[in-house]
């Protein structure tokens, strides 16, 4: 299950280089607005040393990471809900994905022109954002003008579904996004996820500083700091140049340059963690001789929906799990002797995976 981010802002401040230094999939970077017009989508691994380690103690001849996807949109400009700067191109891209990450300009440099004319955090967050609620907004009213008609039959459950569709309309017309409304049991949950409004996607922000900002940022990213803490949402301060020449960089000297940089971890790795904390996801591990991999579900998902992920077979057929926690695994060295310390566990169908379970299904069809 690849986790679909599409990083999203408007033009010039940066998205697309981070998106090359993340995903080295050159994606063009110009001076201009509207470079990118179709979504370049870049598969990268996810950063993961506990991987490695499995893969040595079981002997693996291939190992195999676990991908997140990400999608670089292209840059939005007020007016895009109305078809602005091919707006609605890039408004029906964000669809696609499972989370936002809004990358806001917060560095100086008179190189590089700002479509806004200036450096303004607030504003361009506040930009970005009201184009996505104007196109929720416009969806819910098509809604609520084609179930406002069904409803004079009388049918209580549709006038019950209008009702629903007005109070959200007036959610958004307070300039409030959808992640933040209170759906109301089973229907009002199904009626929301059949209209694929834009502003139910979760949103990370990715602060995007000159180099000598690091780590801690400057003003401008105190105020998208600000902004995040009354959404309840996290801020990741990255530099984007400084990605791109760490991209650049053979492996082996990568973890030198960053500890010059004051940083201990990439801005790809600090995104993708930050990214499975917003979504809710963990890690498994599947580890044999053949091969040791990683993979990816969301917190509380049970034993056979993970075995799932690796084929629907080991779900509907499905008997048990065997399962060592990492840190067993690597204490005792092996799966055979983690079994005969009694580390491995048999659980059931009832079996809620935990982040770092290393797991054999057993399986019958």
């Amino acid at each position: 299950m690849p986790l679909r981010c599409g990083i999203v802002g408007l033009p010039n401040v940066g998205k697309s280089t981070l998106f090359n230094a993340l995903s080295n999939a050159g994606a063009e970077a110009a001076n201009y607005p509207f470079c990118t017009i179709e979504p370049n989508v870049g598969v990268v691994p996810v950063p993961d040393e506990r991987l490695d380690r499995l893969a040595e103690l079981a002997g693996s001849a291939r190992v195999v990471p676990t991908t997140i996807e990400f999608v670089d949109i292209a840059g939005l400009v007020a007016g895009a809900s109305k078809g602005e700067g091919l707006g609605n191109q890039f408004l029906a891209h964000i669809r696609e994905v499972d989370a936002l990450l809004h990358v806001v300009r917060c560095f100086e440099d008179e190189n590089v022109a700002h479509v806004a004319g200036s450096i303004d955090p607030a504003r361009d967050i506040e930009i970005i954002e009201t184009e996505l609620l104007l196109k929720d907004l416009e969806s819910v009213e098509k809604r609520i003008e084609r179930t406002a008609r069904l409803a004079k039959s009388g049918d209580k459950k549709v006038q019950a579904e209008l009702g629903f569709y007005e109070r959200l309309h007036a959610h958004l017309d307070a300039g409030r996004p959808v992640r933040a409304f209170a759906v109301q049991g089973d229907d009002e949950a199904a009626w929301l996820k059949s209209l694929f409004l834009l502003s139910t996607r979760p949103v990370l922000y990715v602060a995007n500083v000159a180099e000598d900002d690091l780590p801690g940022g400057n003003a401008h990213v105190a105020v998208v700091r600000e902004i995040a803490a009354r959404e309840g949402a996290r801020v990741v301060v990255v530099s984007a140049d400084l990605e791109a020449q760490i991209a650049e960089l053979p492996p082996e000297e990568r973890a030198d340059f960053l500890a010059a940089a004051g940083l201990e971890r990439s801005g790809l790795e600090r995104l993708i963690r930050a990214a499975y904390d917003l979504l809710g996801l963990i890690t498994f591990f599947t580890a044999g001789p053949k091969e040791t991999r990683a993979w990816t579900v969301r917190r509380g998902t049970r034993a056979p929906a993970a075995a799932g992920q690796i084929h629907s077979d080991f779900e509907r057929g499905f008997i048990r799990a065997e399962t060592i926690k990492f840190t067993d695994y690597v204490r005792y060295g092996s799966e055979a002797k983690a079994r005969e310390a009694g580390a491995l566990r048999a659980e059931g169908k009832d079996y809620v995976v935990e982040d770092g379970d290393v797991i054999l299904f057993r399986f019958n069809v």
